[in-house]
This record gives C-alpha cells, structure tokens and sequence, in this order.
C-alpha cells in the first residue's frame, strides 16, 4: 500500500474554513496543484464538502475538505452551513481564510478552539485587498496567532501554509499504528480471517490488509489462516505464536483452540484503540451488564454497504443481545455520517471498528456520548465481553 493508496480514513485531515467568496477552493486547488473544486465569483459555488488526498513532504498522506461558507442563506443555504459544521468533526487541522475585518468568524473560531483543533488564520486575496494591516491586526487578536498573508491565485503564501501545517501538527501525532506495542520485530502472528458472505469476492476487507502490510513492516513473520483451519495452521508451527489476530465473530472459536502462550486480540478491537479510545470502549463494554429488557441501544456504522445475511451489525450482534436481555430491547442502527444529535433516548452506543472514519471523527462521537452521561464501544469489545474474555484480551496502550 503507497502513499497514494492509503485510506482517507488514516490520512490527516485539514479542513478548509472562510465565508463565502474567500478563495476557499482556490486555496485548496492551489495546495494541492490540481483542478479539483470548482471556483467562480458566484457565492456559494461549493455545496457539499469536497475531498482531496495528496501527500505532504514532512507529514506524508492527508486529505483536504473544501467546505461551504458558514455564511451561506437560506433554506439550502442553512443545510450547507450544517454539513460544514459537521466538517468540524473530522477536522486535525484547520486553515481558516479571511477577507475582510472578522465578524461571524469569531463564532467559528471559538467552535473550533472548543475542539481543540490548531488553527492556521490566513489573509487570503492580499493581492487586490486594501485594509490588509488591519485585517492583520484583528485576525491576531481573535486568533491568538499571526495570520499568512496570502494569495491562492497567485501562489503567494502557499509555501508558508504548508510548513505551519507541519508545525501545528495535533499534539502526540506521529501516524497511525493498529499494532502499536502488542509486537516486535521476529515475532510470529497468526491471522484467523473467515472468508464468509459478508468477505469482498477475490479481495481482503480493509483493517486485514491495514494489519498485514504494517506487520510485514515491522518485520514480522505474518501466517493467515480461516477459521476452519486453524488447528491445522497451529500444528504446522514449531512454536505457538507471539500473537494471535482474529475476527471478532469467531473470538469464541479461536480462544478455545489457542495455545495459553499465545496473545489473543481481534482486528475490530485493534481498530477501536487506533481510531479511538480504548479504555472507553471496555469501559462501555463492561456496561452491557447494567442493561434490562428496556433498553434502548444505538448501533453506529461507519459503512453504508447494502446488509447481508449474518451482518454483524444488523444480525449478529443484535441477536446475541436478544439471547442475553429479551426481545424487547430497542435497537436503532445508523450508517455513515448519520447519528443522532440528541443522544439522551439510549442507553449504550455500540460503533463499528470504524475504519472508513478518521481518528478525529471517532473521537468526537466519544465525546458526544461523554456529554450524555452514555458509555460507547466497540464491536470487538462487546463480542469478547459476551464471549466472556474481554479481560484476557490483548489491547493497545
């Protein structure tokens, strides 16, 4: 997997803030030395956001938003605004471009400060713009920060915007890792990978492909097998494995038959320690057992893929819930972007591995439901829990 190749949902993502007519696709265009968002003198050009991955030297892959202006009208105008909005949450790093003295911006700035997303303040159009010092000055002041005095048309600037990217990289970034410290070099990890009718015909899901490549880099041997061939696999071995990676669906199966040497993790739980908070997710695991025939539950999916039988999401997952508190809980699942604003109505939020997310966007529905007082995980953790090893598996710290 290049660069190129990597996944929008393990690329750092900068979003791309400003009223309309700032140069906001301009700029983006100009990052990224192609023609990809449209641009016209004509406010409120950019509707939906618009995505574009590239590769920065001193950072390597990430993925700009080109949103709309939060000062868009009317009734369309109020659904673009809200779409931008919701770009808040996705957002690592933000460039936000002024044109003239801030007003509406000051509110903006203040939603992204409350999330702690680095702002890059930049005085875009300097070109043709005559109160560019006081511009300056205001900008500073709401900002905490001196703006770029910039030019996307022109390419001025651009170079700057780039390394103060690199310098206000979200503390503690360094890329993604799925296996962090649970391997070292020359250990030997088993991959169990069912290969049923929820797996792509004549390809691997992505968090497989995602584990194997950064095995191989961390100099690993890597054997994978399916379900059925486990004991086969584990007979042909010399030694039992450092580690064990399987699909959660089968955590039951594979426990039974590893060797006690081994360590035992699953690719759904490895995925909720890198795109989210770990000791939530066992935390809000761990609460299943304060649930009753009336709970209402909330299964959150990062896919908008089409059901399949035995999905584990729609299927699986709400049935062994069923088994354990009765048929007359109630499940509610969303998809993609989709999830509720007002959280209050559940009583435990179950999310996919999240792959398709970013790290980003997984933490603010963390947050979310930390607001309401409502645990959150994962479905990895909450099939080890009702499999009754979520304390002996092996987790990311």
């Amino acid at each position: 997997m290049t660069l190129n190749d990597t996944p929008r949902g393990m690329r750092l993502h900068i979003g791309i803030f400003g009223k309309r007519n700032t140069g906001k696709s301009t700029m983006m265009n100009a990052l990224t030395n192609q023609q990809i968002a449209l641009v016209s003198e004509i406010a409120g050009t950019t509707t939906d956001p618009v995505y574009k991955s590239m590769e920065i030297k001193g950072i390597g892959p990430v993925v700009f938003i080109d949103t709309a202006g939060f000062d868009d009208v009317g009734e369309l105008g109020e659904k673009r605004v809200s779409m931008t909005e919701d770009t808040i949450n996705k957002t690592d790093i933000a460039l936000f471009l002024f044109t003239d003295i801030p007003d509406i911006e000051k509110k903006w700035i203040e939603k992204l400060k409350e999330k702690k997303i680095p702002i890059i303040p930049i005085i875009n159009k300097s070109d043709i713009l005559k109160d560019t010092e006081k511009i300056f000055d205001e900008v500073k002041k709401i900002t905490n920060d001196n703006p770029v005095i910039a030019s996307a048309e022109k390419k001025i600037g651009i170079t700057e915007i780039r390394k103060q990217i690199i310098y206000k990289l979200p503390e503690g970034y360094d890329g993604e890792s799925l296996t962090g410290n649970l391997v070292k070099e020359n250990d030997t990890i088993l991959l169990v990978m069912p290969q049923d009718i929820q797996a792509p015909k004549n390809r691997l899901i992505l968090p497989q492909v995602q584990t194997i490549r950064e095995l191989l880099d961390k100099k690993c041997t890597v054997i994978c097998c399916t379900t059925d061939k486990l004991k086969q696999a584990l007979s042909k071995l010399q030694n039992p494995p450092d580690l064990i990676i399987t699909d959660s669906q089968v955590f039951s199966t594979v426990w039974e038959q590893k060797p006690k040497e081994s360590k035992i993790t699953s690719f759904s739980v490895l995925m909720a320690g890198m795109k989210g908070d770990i000791d939530e997710f066992i935390k809000g695991a761990e609460a299943i057992k304060t649930l009753t025939s009336n709970s209402s539950i909330l299964i959150a999916e990062a896919c908008t893929h089409a059901p399949l039988p035995e999905d584990i999401g729609r299927e699986k997952i709400p049935n062994m819930l069923r088994k354990k508190l009765g048929n007359e809980i109630k499940i509610t699942i969303t998809t993609g972007r989709d999830f509720p604003q007002n959280l209050k109505d559940f009583d435990i939020i179950i999310h996919c591995g999240a792959c398709m997310f970013n790290r980003k966007y997984v933490l603010s529905r963390i947050e979310e439901a930390k607001k309401y007082n409502i645990p959150i995980t994962n479905y990895g953790c909450v099939i080890a829990y009702m499999t009754g090893i979520l304390d002996k598996i092996s987790v990311v710290k």
